[in-house]
């Protein structure tokens, strides 16, 4: 008995690729659940559907050669499950999902996918002050320089404030503290993005408590750290940046100081111009994959969260 291969079939052969690329397109934007509802079919049928389709994407994606990458991690599920995205970050695209952890040897396969000579192509790779990835980079790629990424360094500026408020909370008693209770969000957002409340009972915060005022005035300024086209002066506005905390008594502050001291060559990097990349997509793949994990409550099968991850960036078909 012989069988004919049929190329408008799916991997299912009770359905059409034309018809896969559909369900494959309606689950971009909605649960599997939703469109097996709608389209009456088995949870699983969609499901499998739909791995089909983010795998053609993958397939005439092509194999990367990045010129730019961007290393973070995502947790997977609660106790610490971590796996390492990298992106390419000229296409603007996430090209790897893996690793068991944030290990080196969790990212050195990432290194093993790309192979050695595409791994030589790579001239700039952001990510974290997390050692295990630099230590790879440094190992498998040496010839890229490594950048910091801005909004790691801005999240510990800002865990440093929250300290400074914890403080302040602690040190305080009666009325002065109502000013401080409960204005965590407040204080750690930007200033446009609040709400005419929010705004008031911020100035009424800073009016109130000089050194959160200062604190916060430091963090506000320190962004302008990544406006530098000259490491010269980069470093002088950090230096100055740093002096003024002289008298200040912000204890978590001098130590950030003292860990962007320690890592001032990955942050320096950017005042290059062959680094401008931006800085941003890796925060934004990031928040899109917490809103990929949302909408389904947490993905057990793993293939497809990495199709999921892999896919979001890519054209439909």
């Amino acid at each position: 008995m012989k069988r004919e291969h049929l190329d408008f079939l799916a991997d299912n052969p009770f359905y059409t690729k034309r018809f896969a690329w559909y369900v494959g397109r309606r689950c971009r934007a909605s649960t599997i659940k939703d469109v097996a509802e709608e389209l009456h079919l088995d949870w699983q049928t969609v499901k499998a559907l739909d791995k089909q389709y983010m795998a053609t994407q993958l397939a005439r994606a092509g194999t990367p050669g990045p010129k730019a990458i961007g290393i973070d991690e995502i947790s997977i599920r609660k106790g610490h499950t971590y796996r390492i995205v990298v992106s390419d970050l000229i296409r603007r695209r996430p090209i790897w999902f893996g690793g068991e952890d944030r290990s080196e040897a969790s990212m050195a396969q990432f290194y093993d996918w790309l192979c050695e000579r595409k791994a030589k192509g790579i001239r700039l790779a952001v990510m974290d002050m997390w050692k295990p990835f630099r230590n790879a980079a440094m190992k498998r790629a040496p010839q890229a320089a490594i950048l910091f990424d801005k909004f790691h360094i801005m999240r510990h500026l800002g865990d440093a404030l929250d300290k400074v408020r914890k403080t302040e909370y602690g040190r305080l008693s009666g009325k002065n503290r109502r000013y401080i209770k409960g204005q965590k969000y407040v204080l750690l957002s930007h200033r446009e993005n609040l709400t005419t409340d929010g705004k008031a009972s911020l100035k009424a915060l800073l009016a109130a408590n000089k050194r959160l005022n200062t604190a916060y005035l430091l963090k506000e300024s320190f962004g302008q750290l990544w406006d530098y086209k000259s490491e010269a002066w980069a470093r002088r506005f950090f230096e100055n940046w740093k002096a003024s905390l002289k008298w200040q008594r912000l204890e978590a502050y001098e130590k950030f100081a003292e860990m962007i001291e320690r890592h001032w060559d990955g942050i320096a990097a950017y005042c290059r111009p062959e680094n401008k990349v931006s800085l941003g997509f890796v925060e934004g793949l990031n928040n899109k994959i917490r809103v990929i994990q949302r909408r389904a409550y947490g993905l057990r099968d793993e293939e497809y969260l990495r199709l999921k991850i892999l896919t979001s960036m890519l054209p439909k078909i």
